[in-house]
């Protein structure tokens, strides 16, 4: 990376006192850990509405498609205020060079999905999205975006931290202007981690570096980019990650023994069957690969997408 990693984030999460009853949410993986790694961009839309802090409880309510932004107490509706900030703010952000956000969940203005929307006097429907989350993802489609609460779930964790760093190389590379053969170099080298997420978004993928036709490529890389980050967030599966892991080691037929194929094999099977972390065969693999003088493998996204010591291919 040419520069830090800039990832957008509701500030309650790094510990700024912005909440509705004047507290935080401080997320101490997020500060202590991510934070190694990310410059955090701080947010919070209720605040630069200069709603106060503490403040009345606000809610959505209505329906999930059109919902409306109103006070629980005084009942005072801020929808258009907050919409016409939300938008001005996502705006502005697209600008200001991020790789990636996290929101805060079941927030009104915040949450990603599944908040609470309230309609007539019977329980909320958790069907809502807030109304800035509606506006950033609105305004920046391929944005890796998630909730500091789904980061819990260890794969999803593991999904958006790596697409945060391939954001960032693919958005590097269309700073630094994508030739035909940059762009096919790009493609080779996430080859391995694509079919890991969708085999068939891959070979899609490929055709449309294969089909690049004389003149201008604006459009290919436009469309590249877009299905690029469309497959990253097709969920990976232990199978998926195991046939990548086989056809890696056909790189090796020629510098392993029966007895160390048969090992590895073994681990491989393991994780299919959610015995083993994918870190397990992958260490042993990354340590025969190593004998194999190939730029084509070395250049691999796959063996390192993202720093070891997140520790993201540790969970079975």
């Amino acid at each position: 990376m040419t520069s830090p990693l800039r990832v957008g984030i509701s500030a309650c999460l790094l510990g700024q006192e912005v909440r509705f009853d004047g507290g935080h949410k401080r997320d101490r993986y997020l500060t202590d850990t991510l934070g190694q790694y990310f410059t955090w961009v701080e947010v919070c839309p209720e605040f630069e509405l200069g709603l106060g802090v503490p403040r009345e409880t606000l809610r959505l309510e209505g329906t999930a498609d059109a919902p409306r932004l109103v006070f629980r107490k005084s009942r005072e509706d801020i929808t258009e205020r907050m919409a016409a900030l939300a938008r001005k703010r996502a705006a502005d952000l697209a600008s200001q060079d991020l790789d990636g956000f996290i929101l805060k969940s079941d927030s009104p203005s915040c949450g990603m999905e599944r908040v609470r929307v309230y309609a007539g006097k019977g329980p909320a429907a958790r069907n809502g999205v807030g109304l800035f989350a509606r506006a950033l993802m609105d305004n920046s489609p391929l944005l890796p975006i998630e909730e500091e609460g789904r980061l819990n779930d260890l794969p999803i964790r593991e999904n958006f931290i790596e697409r945060v760093f391939c954001y960032r190389r693919w958005r590097e590379g269309v700073r630094a202007g994508f030739t035909r053969g940059k762009l096919v170099a790009f493609h080779t080298a996430h080859k391995f981690l694509l079919l890991a997420h969708s085999p068939k978004h891959y070979v899609e993928l490929g055709r449309l570096v294969a089909g690049m036709k004389p003149g201008p490529i604006a459009e290919v890389i436009r469309d590249y980019g877009a299905l690029f980050m469309t497959t990253l967030r097709v969920k990976s599966t232990a199978k998926k990650h195991a046939n990548v892991l086989q056809h890696l080691m056909g790189f090796l037929k020629n510098d392993m023994d029966r007895a160390d194929k048969t090992e590895l094999l073994a681990l491989i099977d393991d994780h299919r069957r959610g015995l083993a972390p994918l870190v397990v065969p992958l260490t042993l693999l990354k340590h025969h690969l190593a004998r194999v003088k190939s730029p084509y493998i070395s250049e691999q996204i796959y063996l390192s997408p993202h720093p070891k010591e997140l520790m993201l291919r540790n969970h079975v």
